[in-house]
């Protein structure tokens, strides 16, 4: 007879992902632009650079396609893959940054995207990629308070036909949706509801309301496990790629049936990015 979690853990489906990465040979904390940076500290690139080798060993182990953009001297952010851009469909909304420091890599990631053969949609609004915008089911997840515009929320919704749910967050740590909310399921029956985790306290009252309603089984997750950069993960719907520092969320994800596996990137945490920020979701037309 199976055990309750092994029955669950049957229904977890492992999906085949494809990923934009870059390799931080540049990496530094040269500025600040969020509360994360101290240009004080020092940093160390070697070990930025060994550590996500192992996330991008790990896709590919997982048999994930790891596509690799060209990192560029003088952007040391542009590891941070995510907010390079925003993709469904083989269409591909290029991101205008909202800080000077990281603007020259949105012409980088456009030519990127024309040369892989995506229809590239160059921005009218600030936005900053899939930092803000998450795909859950049919639904955009779309951030906003500290660096995506509002007015991108319209834009992304036109660029992709799509229904575009604002969410305000409030608390400058998680100055990215992607810090403070994670999509487990990257495919979803027709029908059914894109399994979630978040962190309530980093979202306005409004849209901690709006995300209770619409994913009411969603994992909620701890102030300790989100200050840790725990929701900044990675998931295929079976394999939730995780800091090994978010100890209950890890607790919590074994739960429902996933596979949560540890990786550390605590080097490329002193630029206030993790292992979703690496992580480029590359969706090509079906």
């Amino acid at each position: 007879m199976s055990t309750p979690e092994t029955a669950v853990t049957s229904t977890r489906t492992a999906h085949h992902r494809r990923y934009l990465m870059c390799k931080p040979e540049h990496f530094t904390v040269n500025y600040s632009i969020n509360p994360w940076m101290e240009p004080a500290n020092p940093t160390d690139t070697a070990k930025a650079v060994a550590q996500w080798q192992k996330l991008y060993d790990l896709y590919i182990e997982l048999g994930h396609e790891v596509e690799l953009i060209e990192p560029l001297a003088g952007y040391p952010d542009m590891v941070y893959t995510a907010n390079g851009g925003f993709l469904i469909d083989g269409r591909a909304y290029v991101p205008s940054f909202y800080y000077e420091q990281r603007q020259g890599e949105s012409p980088a990631f456009a030519d990127w995207f024309r040369a892989n053969g995506f229809d590239t949609v160059m921005p009218k609004e600030i936005n900053e990629g899939e930092g803000d915008f998450l795909l859950a089911g049919d639904v955009i997840l779309a951030g906003t308070g500290f660096r995506s515009a509002g007015d991108s929320h319209r834009e992304v919704s036109e660029v992709f036909g799509r229904e575009v749910v604002t969410l305000t967050l409030v608390d400058p740590r998680f100055y990215h949706l992607d810090t403070a909310l994670t999509v487990l399921d990257p495919v979803v029956e027709e029908g059914r509801t894109a399994g979630i985790a978040y962190l309530p306290h980093a979202f306005d009252e409004a849209s901690q309301k709006v995300l209770a309603e619409r994913f009411p089984d969603a994992i909620l997750v701890s102030d300790e496990d989100g200050a840790v950069f725990g929701l900044n993960s990675a998931s295929d719907g079976y394999n939730v790629v995780i800091s090994p520092r978010a100890k209950g969320f890890e607790k919590q994800l074994r739960e429902r049936g996933y596979n949560p596996i540890l990786i550390d990137l605590s080097e490329l945490l002193l630029g206030g990015g993790g292992i979703k920020c690496c992580t480029l979701e590359l969706r090509g037309a079906e």
